[in-house]
């Protein structure tokens, strides 16, 4: 695939913004993820099964920046959860098409958990990103990104965002 001028422009700062959603999930500031979007994107986690149907059930689907923080500061003070960890493996970065002026990215991700009391690890979730990132005077952010997960289930309550 031959990327059009503008898309090879942008794809190391669009690729950079995909890895820096991960870093800041892996070196636990989750924080961070909601300044790497638009206010009004939109954050979701769906599997591969509800997707492919159209099926609108979500694990988490976020309707803005805010709400999304919302969900992190209660992940962060209310929540109760056996304390873990992520570590983003990612591959496949792309930007796919262009609509309005946003880059359609697309992405794979594999997600592996360690739990931070006995250190057991497991590949907790594996799948695609499909985003919807625009160019801002600050640089790319993303204006929707969608999780959509292999599995049809996930292992145990999934807290912290993907």
């Amino acid at each position: 695939m031959n990327l059009n001028p503008s898309h090879e422009q942008h794809f190391r700062a669009v690729e950079n913004l995909v890895y820096e959603w991960a870093r800041a999930i892996d070196e636990d500031r989750v924080e961070a993820i909601a300044e790497l979007m638009t206010p009004n994107a939109r954050y979701t986690v769906t599997s591969r099964f509800n997707h492919d149907r159209n099926l609108p059930m979500a694990v988490i689907d976020c309707h803005s920046a805010a709400q999304l923080r919302d969900r992190i500061k209660s992940m962060r003070i209310a929540n109760i959860y056996e304390p873990h960890h992520y570590r983003h493996l990612l591959s496949g970065v792309q930007i796919t098409g262009e609509d309005g002026g946003d880059l359609q990215v697309r992405s794979n991700f594999v997600v592996v958990r360690t739990m931070e009391m006995d250190g057991n690890m497991m590949i907790y979730a594996t799948g695609q990103c499909q985003d919807v990132v625009t160019i801002t005077a600050d640089g790319p952010r993303f204006k929707r990104r969608k999780f959509i997960y292999d599995s049809r289930v996930i292992e145990t309550l999934m807290v912290i965002p993907l």
